[in-house]
């Protein structure tokens, strides 16, 4: 799962320039956590990494640019997507 979760956020990086690595990684993980658990509580069987790496993907595509801006609509994520200084890319 690691390597997956890697290129999703290498591919984030390149979407967003907003991000640093840390929060393109806090974005990945949200977003994989997000499938995997609304796919299970909908009764769906477990499709595989390779699944969770499609959808999440395609939703880099489709909002990466656009991530950055979530913290001001949803302020209760502020302090899991807050810029750390340490990990500038």
């Amino acid at each position: 799962m690691e390597h997956y979760q890697q290129r999703l956020i290498e591919q984030l990086l390149e979407k967003n320039d907003q991000l640093s690595f840390g929060q393109a990684r806090t974005w990945v993980e949200l977003l994989w956590d997000d499938f995997e658990t609304t796919r299970a509580k909908a009764g769906y069987s477990y499709r595989g990494s390779e699944m969770t790496e499609k959808i999440v993907s395609q939703w880099i595509n489709y909002y990466g640019d656009k991530l950055h801006d979530f913290v001001t609509a949803n302020p209760k994520y502020k302090h899991l997507l807050e810029q750390d200084p340490k990990e500038l890319h």
